[in-house]
Order: C-alpha cells, then structure tokens, then sequence
C-alpha cells in the first residue's frame, strides 16, 4: 500500500517547517515566492493530495464526524446539545459536511470507532464534551483521522483541544459575588469528575484567596457522581450566604434544594452558575451566570480540523475561549444589608 505523504515529509525534504509548508501550499502570508514554488514542485513530486471532495464550484467538502458522549443527552436538550446545533450552523460556511453521532457507553468501552467512520469516509472528528480516557487514547492512535476536542482537553494526547475559559469565567462569576458584598461562599462541583469542573474550582480558590477570605472544605460540595450523574447533593450544617455552581444545571438543582427547605433566592441565598444555557421549566429564577461564546469555540474547532484534514496542521494545541458575565435574578446585593452564615432550616 502505498505511504500517504504528510506535510512533515515535505517539510524534511526541504528542510523547513512543516507550518512553513502548510502556510505555502494554502496560500498563506509569510513564504517567499521562490520558497513558495519549491514546496508545491515538491509537493507534487512526492505526490502529495489535498483531503476533502471537491463540490461543484470547485470548493474541496469535508466529512467530519461529530460525538457526544451518552451521558450528556438524557431527557432534554443538553447544554452539549446546543453547542452541536451551533458547529452545525457554522460547519456549512467552511464546506463540511456534519455527520453526528452519540458514543454509546458500550461502543466506548468495547474502544470501538463510530460507525459513521466505519461504513463512511471522515476527514475528520470532533468529540463534544469529556469522555473516558481509554477512548480518547483510542483515537488519539487513528493517525489518518485528526481528532479535536471541544470544551475540554486531555494531558497527554495529541488532539488539539478549543475550550471555554473556565478558570477565569468561575474566577470573574466569584469576583461579581465578592463585589455584591458576599464573603461566604460555596462552590458546588464534585472535583475531577471533569476537567471544567476542577478548573472552575481553582477559579473560585484563586478569587477568594485574592480577596483574603475563608476556604471552608465545607462548603466543597459535590453535586454528581464520577459517571458525570447529577443529583443527591447536601448543603451544609452552617450555610454560606452564596453558592457558585459549576454550571446552570447545577445551579437549578441547587435552587430547587433551597426552595424546598423554605429558603428564599436570591432574598436569602444567593446563586450563580456557568455556561448560560439551560433548558426551560427546570428553575423558577434566572441564574447569574458566565455565558461561554459557543458560536467562537465551535468556530475554531471546525477551523482546526478542516486545517488538520487538509494540512495536516493546526494554528495552536490548545485554544481557549473567553466569555462574560450575565447578570439576571439570583443574587442578593449584601453591601448595605450585612448578612453572614445562616443555620439549615429543617
């Protein structure tokens, strides 16, 4: 079978970098003509090819696969379910081609491929939010699929990874609190039951600690199991006058906690949250919260794969995206009234 020629080839050959190459050959800034030339001379000696159909305005189409993991799509629409309705409003205005997919919990043990890559040529594959480690090490061994990741990365693998920016979105959603005059504050997340989730924590530690305030374990809640399941969550003996969710869903379940044991929100606790989605009918209160730019994160990822599927680079590893703080209805302005702890109401 004849060896694929990779722009790291050409790039030996010639003794230049392999973005030298791709900058060259997709006709970007930053090459000389001369140097230009000798790359596409060479390029068409070793017989190198472009990846991707050609549609009929001459445009080159690419199949990209897309997988969510099962545990995020339960009975209603997923914040993960929103972000693949935006990549595959963008996807069409850089000539791919969608082909969607949920990784079934036993196909991601079995370590086995999606069976669109199976029985359909892919140029390449982006997987939507976190899934076990063995299967992206799986992937991460495919060398003809280039494999992005979206909301989250994985140390040591090779798949480039575009995310939200979850350290400083919990840290500026903690600082809105602290500003707001609370000085009591949970966080609710089950640390390194995600990555977001553990960095959104060391987001609200970084907040506090700047601001000389109490880390209290107590108030570390866990809010899921390891599987990612959400629920059975406890509040604490002495009550903090604010909790800062990992995210939305968190937040409601929280809320809806609260209310039931006769406390008011945000007149009595305070709440924020992240991500600014969640699905109607689950909260009675609109959440303060930080508002991921998905249009910008998706943007990048197809950007990337359609780079990797053609080039076989990418511009960066590591892209993170930034978002803002939305403010609604869930907290309480402390600075003239004071407020501290409050005792569990039974």
């Amino acid at each position: 079978m004849k060896k694929t020629v990779r722009l790291s080839d050409i790039a030996e050959r010639l003794q230049v970098s392999t973005v030298t190459v791709s900058n060259a050959l997709a006709g970007q800034k930053g090459v000389s003509e001369e140097l230009r030339a000798r790359i596409k001379r060479t390029a068409a000696e070793m017989g190198y090819q472009t990846k991707g159909a050609m549609s009929s305005g001459g445009k080159k189409i690419f199949n990209v696969g897309v997988i969510i993991g099962e545990k995020y799509l339960g009975s209603y629409p997923s914040y993960y379910w929103k972000v693949y309705q935006e990549l595959s409003l963008i996807a069409g205005s850089h000539s791919c081609v969608i082909l969607f997919e949920v990784l079934r919990h036993e196909r991601e043990a079995a370590l086995e491929m999606p069976l669109f890559a199976v029985e359909q040529q892919i140029q390449g594959l982006i997987v939507i939010g976190e899934i076990g480690r063995a299967y992206l090490e799986f992937l991460d061994r495919q060398q003809d699929i280039p494999v992005v990741l979206v909301d989250f990365m994985m140390k040591g693998l090779r798949c480039p990874s575009v995310m939200a920016d979850n350290y400083y979105g919990m840290y500026k959603m903690v600082n809105y609190l602290i500003d707001q005059g609370h000085r009591e504050i949970a966080y609710v997340g089950t640390l390194l039951a995600s990555n977001s989730i553990t960095d959104r924590y060391f987001g609200y530690r970084k907040a506090l600690l700047e601001s000389g305030l109490e880390v209290n374990q107590d108030w570390v809640m866990d809010d899921r199991t390891m599987a990612g399941q959400i629920g059975n969550i406890r509040l604490p003996e002495r009550m903090p006058t604010a909790f800062a969710c990992n995210c939305d869903l968190t937040a409601s379940e929280v809320i809806n906690l609260l209310e039931s044991r006769g406390y008011r929100i945000p007149e009595d606790v305070s709440i924020v949250g992240f991500d600014n989605y969640l699905y109607e009918g689950l909260c009675d209160v609109k959440i303060t919260s930080y508002e991921v730019d998905i249009k910008e994160m998706v943007r990048c990822a197809v950007k990337i794969v359609v780079s990797l599927a053609e080039h076989g680079c990418a511009p960066s590893d590591i892209r993170v995206v930034s978002g803002r703080v939305v403010v609604k209805d869930s907290v309480k302005c402390l600075k003239e009234s004071g407020g501290g702890g409050r005792e569990k109401e039974e």
